[in-house]
């Protein structure tokens, strides 16, 4: 990873287990900031520099679609109409195996779709993932 990349990671769950494992997992990486919003909607006013929290860097969000206020899926697609933030990297990262929320999830233009129980101990994949994807492409 360079050090010209600023990133920030978004986790967007109702479990602070989840949001916390990320934290930990990523902070071996370097310059990551992870935030987290229990919603939807609480990540959308991140995401648009309204909440109590402030993005530093290019966001890349990891969101789980089973959440209370507003879904992960409702989430997306509320992203994806938002002119300023339709282009934003979102990561789905669900305890749902299922074929209709990997295809709804696809649809709505998701990076990719990771189920939780493949994340490993202490979410290591999670940062193989984010370390291997800002070393692979250039963010928008």
């Amino acid at each position: 990873m360079t050090d010209e990349v600023n990133l920030s990671v978004l986790v967007v769950d109702d479990d602070d287990v989840a949001i916390e494992g990320v934290q930990r997992a990523l902070l071996e990486v370097g310059d990551i900031e992870v935030l987290g919003a229990r919603d939807g909607q609480a990540a959308l006013q991140i995401l648009r520099g309204r909440g109590t929290s402030r993005l530093r860097g290019k966001p890349i969000v990891l969101l789980d679609l089973n959440m209370p206020t507003m879904n992960g899926e409702e989430f997306l697609a509320e992203l994806r109409q938002d002119g300023a933030l339709r282009n934003t990297v979102v990561f789905v990262l669900s305890t749902s195996g299922e074929a209709e929320d990997r295809t709804r999830a696809y649809s709505h233009g998701v990076a990719g779709y990771i189920e939780k129980h493949r994340v490993g101990p202490r979410f290591c994949n999670v940062r193989a993932l984010v370390t291997g994807y800002l070393n692979a492409v250039s963010l928008p």
